[in-house]
Protein backbone atom coordinates (compact mmCIF):
# COMPACT_ATOMS: atom_id res chain seq x y z
CA UNK A 1 0.00 0.00 0.00
CA UNK A 2 2.66 2.69 1.06
CA UNK A 3 4.31 1.88 -2.52
CA UNK A 4 0.85 2.18 -4.52
CA UNK A 5 -0.17 5.50 -2.67
CA UNK A 6 3.45 7.08 -2.84
CA UNK A 7 3.40 5.87 -6.54
CA UNK A 8 0.31 8.30 -6.75
CA UNK A 9 1.73 10.88 -5.17
CA UNK A 10 4.62 11.00 -7.38
CA UNK A 11 2.76 11.21 -10.39
CA UNK A 12 1.03 14.04 -9.45
CA UNK A 13 -2.17 12.44 -7.88
CA UNK A 14 -3.27 13.53 -4.77
CA UNK A 15 -4.62 11.43 -1.56
CA UNK A 16 -8.09 11.30 -0.34
CA UNK A 17 -8.80 11.22 3.71
CA UNK A 18 -8.86 7.26 3.51
CA UNK A 19 -5.55 7.07 2.25
CA UNK A 20 -4.17 9.47 4.32
CA UNK A 21 -5.55 7.50 7.49
CA UNK A 22 -4.66 4.46 5.80
CA UNK A 23 -1.22 5.62 5.91
CA UNK A 24 -1.37 6.17 9.49
CA UNK A 25 -2.33 2.85 10.55
CA UNK A 26 1.04 1.08 8.70
CA UNK A 27 3.48 -0.76 10.92
CA UNK A 28 6.62 0.04 8.80
CA UNK A 29 7.34 3.20 9.74
CA UNK A 30 10.77 3.04 7.52
CA UNK A 31 8.82 2.59 4.60
CA UNK A 32 6.88 5.46 5.17
CA UNK A 33 9.39 7.50 6.19
CA UNK A 34 11.27 6.58 2.72
CA UNK A 35 8.10 6.83 0.40
CA UNK A 36 7.66 10.67 2.02
CA UNK A 37 11.40 11.29 1.67
CA UNK A 38 11.12 10.61 -1.95
CA UNK A 39 8.00 12.41 -2.59
CA UNK A 40 10.32 15.49 -1.10
CA UNK A 41 12.59 15.10 -3.28
CA UNK A 42 11.13 14.71 -6.13
CA UNK A 43 9.00 17.60 -6.19
CA UNK A 44 11.53 19.98 -4.12
CA UNK A 45 14.68 19.24 -5.16
CA UNK A 46 17.63 19.80 -2.59
CA UNK A 47 16.01 23.54 -1.53
CA UNK A 48 16.28 24.31 1.93
CA UNK A 49 14.09 27.63 2.70
CA UNK A 50 15.49 29.49 6.29
CA UNK A 51 13.63 32.52 7.95
CA UNK A 52 14.48 34.17 11.00
CA UNK A 53 11.60 36.45 13.22
CA UNK A 54 11.69 38.76 15.60
CA UNK A 55 9.08 39.46 18.25
CA UNK A 56 8.22 43.15 17.53
CA UNK A 57 5.54 43.47 19.82
CA UNK A 58 4.78 41.24 23.50
CA UNK A 59 2.59 39.74 25.58
CA UNK A 60 -0.93 42.01 26.68
CA UNK A 61 -2.84 40.03 23.73
CA UNK A 62 -6.66 40.02 24.40
CA UNK A 63 -6.80 36.75 22.86
CA UNK A 64 -6.99 33.20 24.78
CA UNK A 65 -5.36 30.98 22.89
CA UNK A 66 -4.77 28.10 25.12
CA UNK A 67 -1.14 27.59 24.57
CA UNK A 68 1.15 30.74 24.34
CA UNK A 69 2.92 32.93 26.46
CA UNK A 70 1.62 36.40 25.50
CA UNK A 71 -2.00 35.77 25.98
CA UNK A 72 -3.12 38.17 28.85
CA UNK A 73 -5.57 35.68 30.04
CA UNK A 74 -2.62 33.58 31.62
CA UNK A 75 0.18 34.48 34.22
CA UNK A 76 3.30 33.66 32.19
CA UNK A 77 6.78 35.51 32.56
CA UNK A 78 7.04 36.27 29.16
CA UNK A 79 8.71 40.08 28.56
CA UNK A 80 5.98 42.83 28.45
CA UNK A 81 6.68 45.46 25.91
CA UNK A 82 5.16 47.75 23.03
CA UNK A 83 6.29 47.92 19.60
CA UNK A 84 9.75 48.05 18.99
CA UNK A 85 12.15 50.80 17.57
CA UNK A 86 12.26 50.58 13.39
CA UNK A 87 16.02 50.83 14.52
CA UNK A 88 16.19 47.87 16.19
CA UNK A 89 14.25 45.45 13.71
CA UNK A 90 16.31 46.74 11.16
CA UNK A 91 19.43 45.89 13.08
CA UNK A 92 18.22 42.44 13.63
CA UNK A 93 17.31 41.96 9.29
CA UNK A 94 20.28 43.11 8.57
CA UNK A 95 22.73 40.66 10.83
CA UNK A 96 20.75 37.73 10.22
CA UNK A 97 20.87 38.32 6.80
CA UNK A 98 25.04 38.73 7.26
CA UNK A 99 24.50 35.14 8.54
CA UNK A 100 23.11 33.66 5.58
CA UNK A 101 19.19 33.53 6.50
CA UNK A 102 16.85 34.48 3.88
CA UNK A 103 13.76 35.93 5.40
CA UNK A 104 13.00 38.05 7.76
CA UNK A 105 9.58 38.51 9.81
CA UNK A 106 7.96 41.24 11.93
CA UNK A 107 5.98 39.35 14.60
CA UNK A 108 3.03 41.27 16.72
CA UNK A 109 1.37 39.70 19.38
CA UNK A 110 -2.33 40.73 19.62
CA UNK A 111 -5.47 40.14 17.46
CA UNK A 112 -4.54 42.79 15.00
CA UNK A 113 -2.15 45.72 14.94
CA UNK A 114 -3.33 49.03 15.10
CA UNK A 115 -3.26 51.79 12.46
CA UNK A 116 -0.66 53.84 14.05
CA UNK A 117 1.88 50.99 14.40
CA UNK A 118 0.91 49.30 11.15
CA UNK A 119 1.80 52.72 9.86
CA UNK A 120 5.67 52.43 11.56
CA UNK A 121 5.66 48.71 10.49
CA UNK A 122 5.46 49.49 6.78
CA UNK A 123 8.16 52.53 7.60
CA UNK A 124 10.30 49.57 9.40
CA UNK A 125 9.94 47.55 6.08
CA UNK A 126 11.27 50.49 4.03
CA UNK A 127 14.13 50.77 5.80
CA UNK A 128 15.19 47.52 6.21
CA UNK A 129 14.74 47.01 2.06
CA UNK A 130 17.05 49.93 1.51
CA UNK A 131 19.76 48.29 4.19
CA UNK A 132 19.48 44.65 2.89
CA UNK A 133 18.64 42.26 0.27
CA UNK A 134 16.69 39.62 2.53
CA UNK A 135 13.07 38.69 1.83
CA UNK A 136 10.75 40.14 4.21
CA UNK A 137 7.66 38.77 5.63
CA UNK A 138 5.13 39.60 8.58
CA UNK A 139 3.02 38.18 11.43
CA UNK A 140 0.71 41.03 12.49
CA UNK A 141 -2.75 39.50 13.07
CA UNK A 142 -6.31 39.38 11.32
CA UNK A 143 -5.66 42.31 8.98
CA UNK A 144 -8.40 43.44 6.11
CA UNK A 145 -7.92 43.69 2.49
CA UNK A 146 -6.81 47.52 2.80
CA UNK A 147 -4.47 47.04 4.98
CA UNK A 148 -2.46 44.16 3.76
CA UNK A 149 -2.50 45.85 0.47
CA UNK A 150 -0.59 48.88 2.53
CA UNK A 151 1.38 46.24 3.86
CA UNK A 152 2.54 44.71 0.90
CA UNK A 153 3.50 48.07 -1.01
CA UNK A 154 5.88 48.88 1.59
CA UNK A 155 7.80 45.53 0.91
CA UNK A 156 6.53 42.48 2.67
CA UNK A 157 5.85 39.74 0.26
CA UNK A 158 4.74 36.85 2.60
CA UNK A 159 2.24 37.04 5.25
CA UNK A 160 2.39 34.59 7.53
CA UNK A 161 -1.43 33.61 9.56
CA UNK A 162 -1.19 30.19 11.39
CA UNK A 163 -4.30 27.91 11.41
CA UNK A 164 -2.76 26.48 14.63
CA UNK A 165 -4.88 23.36 14.43
CA UNK A 166 -7.90 21.60 13.02
CA UNK A 167 -10.95 23.08 12.23
CA UNK A 168 -12.75 21.01 14.08
CA UNK A 169 -10.54 21.21 17.24
CA UNK A 170 -9.71 25.05 17.47
CA UNK A 171 -12.97 26.06 19.13
CA UNK A 172 -11.46 23.82 21.82
CA UNK A 173 -8.15 25.48 22.44
CA UNK A 174 -9.44 29.23 21.32
CA UNK A 175 -13.10 31.38 21.29
CA UNK A 176 -11.67 35.09 21.18
CA UNK A 177 -11.76 34.10 17.22
CA UNK A 178 -12.24 31.52 14.81
CA UNK A 179 -11.05 29.73 12.06
CA UNK A 180 -12.84 31.33 9.36
CA UNK A 181 -11.50 34.94 10.54
CA UNK A 182 -8.08 33.54 9.92
CA UNK A 183 -9.43 31.66 6.72
CA UNK A 184 -10.39 35.29 5.52
CA UNK A 185 -6.97 36.89 6.36
CA UNK A 186 -5.42 34.18 3.99
CA UNK A 187 -7.54 34.82 1.06
CA UNK A 188 -7.25 38.74 1.44
CA UNK A 189 -3.16 38.44 1.87
CA UNK A 190 -3.32 36.41 -0.88
CA UNK A 191 -5.37 38.62 -3.44
CA UNK A 192 -3.37 41.38 -1.76
CA UNK A 193 -0.36 39.72 -3.60
CA UNK A 194 1.43 37.91 -1.05
CA UNK A 195 2.81 34.36 -1.02
CA UNK A 196 1.05 33.30 2.31
CA UNK A 197 2.80 30.74 5.22
CA UNK A 198 0.48 28.58 7.41
CA UNK A 199 0.32 25.94 9.93
CA UNK A 200 0.18 25.02 13.30
CA UNK A 201 1.34 23.34 16.15
CA UNK A 202 0.85 19.57 17.20
CA UNK A 203 0.89 18.03 20.37
CA UNK A 204 -1.93 20.02 21.78
CA UNK A 205 -4.35 17.16 22.14
CA UNK A 206 -5.46 16.77 19.15
CA UNK A 207 -5.91 13.04 17.49
CA UNK A 208 -3.82 11.82 14.42
CA UNK A 209 -6.63 12.54 12.31
CA UNK A 210 -7.37 15.94 12.97
CA UNK A 211 -3.91 16.63 12.34
CA UNK A 212 -4.39 14.98 8.60
CA UNK A 213 -7.62 17.58 9.12
CA UNK A 214 -5.09 20.45 8.99
CA UNK A 215 -3.02 19.27 6.53
CA UNK A 216 -5.76 18.67 4.20
CA UNK A 217 -7.42 22.21 5.11
CA UNK A 218 -3.46 23.46 4.39
CA UNK A 219 -3.60 21.68 0.90
CA UNK A 220 -7.53 23.35 0.44
CA UNK A 221 -5.98 26.45 1.17
CA UNK A 222 -3.00 26.26 -1.67
CA UNK A 223 -0.58 26.75 1.67
CA UNK A 224 3.02 26.26 -0.07
CA UNK A 225 4.93 27.01 3.67
CA UNK A 226 3.37 24.86 6.20
CA UNK A 227 5.14 25.76 9.89
CA UNK A 228 4.88 22.95 11.76
CA UNK A 229 5.32 23.34 15.60
CA UNK A 230 5.67 21.26 17.81
CA UNK A 231 4.15 22.24 21.54
CA UNK A 232 6.61 23.27 24.03
CA UNK A 233 4.43 23.21 27.48
CA UNK A 234 4.73 26.95 29.11
CA UNK A 235 4.05 27.24 32.59
CA UNK A 236 0.67 29.32 33.59
CA UNK A 237 -0.82 28.52 30.40
CA UNK A 238 -3.91 25.78 30.16
CA UNK A 239 -1.45 23.31 28.37
CA UNK A 240 1.70 23.37 30.54
CA UNK A 241 1.44 19.79 31.74
CA UNK A 242 0.24 18.57 28.33
CA UNK A 243 2.14 15.42 27.52
CA UNK A 244 4.67 15.46 25.12
CA UNK A 245 4.59 13.61 21.61
CA UNK A 246 6.80 10.14 20.96
CA UNK A 247 9.46 10.93 18.35
CA UNK A 248 7.62 8.24 16.58
CA UNK A 249 4.60 10.25 16.67
CA UNK A 250 6.54 13.42 15.41
CA UNK A 251 8.10 11.46 12.59
CA UNK A 252 4.87 9.93 11.46
CA UNK A 253 2.82 13.80 11.77
CA UNK A 254 6.02 14.89 9.47
CA UNK A 255 5.62 12.33 6.92
CA UNK A 256 1.71 12.56 6.48
CA UNK A 257 2.13 16.35 5.76
CA UNK A 258 4.75 15.99 3.46
CA UNK A 259 2.52 13.27 1.51
CA UNK A 260 -0.62 15.67 1.76
CA UNK A 261 1.50 18.66 0.47
CA UNK A 262 4.16 17.29 -1.91
CA UNK A 263 4.81 20.67 -2.82
CA UNK A 264 5.21 22.75 0.19
CA UNK A 265 8.04 23.81 2.44
CA UNK A 266 7.22 21.94 5.58
CA UNK A 267 8.78 23.84 7.76
CA UNK A 268 10.96 23.56 11.22
CA UNK A 269 9.66 26.14 13.84
CA UNK A 270 8.92 26.07 17.89
CA UNK A 271 9.60 23.21 19.51
CA UNK A 272 12.46 21.90 17.53
CA UNK A 273 14.85 22.29 20.76
CA UNK A 274 12.83 19.56 22.36
CA UNK A 275 13.49 17.19 19.92
CA UNK A 276 17.13 15.71 19.87
CA UNK A 277 19.58 15.51 16.89
CA UNK A 278 18.48 11.92 15.51
CA UNK A 279 15.23 12.92 15.26
CA UNK A 280 15.63 15.96 13.95
CA UNK A 281 18.37 14.69 11.17
CA UNK A 282 15.21 11.79 10.35
CA UNK A 283 12.59 14.34 9.86
CA UNK A 284 14.76 16.49 7.37
CA UNK A 285 15.31 13.17 5.95
CA UNK A 286 11.61 12.59 5.32
CA UNK A 287 10.28 15.73 4.60
CA UNK A 288 11.13 18.72 6.67
CA UNK A 289 13.33 21.37 4.24
CA UNK A 290 12.50 24.63 5.68
CA UNK A 291 13.26 26.24 8.97
CA UNK A 292 12.69 29.46 11.44
CA UNK A 293 16.44 30.09 12.63
CA UNK A 294 17.37 31.79 15.93
CA UNK A 295 15.61 32.88 18.55
CA UNK A 296 11.96 32.15 18.39
CA UNK A 297 8.93 34.46 20.19
CA UNK A 298 9.19 33.27 23.78
CA UNK A 299 11.32 30.66 23.65
CA UNK A 300 14.80 29.77 23.10
CA UNK A 301 15.59 28.73 19.44
CA UNK A 302 18.73 27.44 17.42
CA UNK A 303 22.17 28.72 16.89
CA UNK A 304 22.53 29.79 12.76
CA UNK A 305 25.76 28.30 12.22
CA UNK A 306 24.64 25.06 13.95
CA UNK A 307 21.95 24.60 11.89
CA UNK A 308 23.49 25.47 8.38
CA UNK A 309 26.00 22.97 8.89
CA UNK A 310 22.88 20.20 9.98
CA UNK A 311 20.71 21.50 7.43
CA UNK A 312 23.59 20.83 4.93
CA UNK A 313 24.53 17.44 6.09
CA UNK A 314 21.65 16.15 5.02
CA UNK A 315 21.80 17.21 1.64
CA UNK A 316 20.41 20.62 1.21
CA UNK A 317 21.60 23.09 -0.36
CA UNK A 318 20.96 26.62 1.09
CA UNK A 319 21.84 28.91 -1.59
CA UNK A 320 18.66 28.12 -3.90
CA UNK A 321 15.85 30.55 -4.69
CA UNK A 322 13.47 29.17 -2.99
CA UNK A 323 10.27 31.44 -3.37
CA UNK A 324 7.19 30.06 -3.84
CA UNK A 325 4.17 30.76 -6.16
CA UNK A 326 1.28 32.91 -5.22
Amino acid sequence: MIEELTSLVLKGGKLDYEQAYALTQVKDKEALYEGAHRITRHFMGNKFDTCSIINAKSGNCPEDCKWCAQSGHYSTQVKLYPLLEAEECVRHAVYNRRQGINRFALVTSGKRVTEHELDNLCDTIRLIKQQSDIKCCASLGLLGREQLERLYASGVENYHCNMETAPSYFRSLCTTHTIEQKTATIRAAREAGFRICSGGIIGMGETMEQRLEMAFFLRENEVRSIPLNLLQPISGTPLEKTSPLSEEEFLTSVALFRYINPEAYVRFSGGRALLSKAVQQKALYIGVNAAIVGDLLTTLGSRVAEDQILFTSQGYSLTENTDWEK
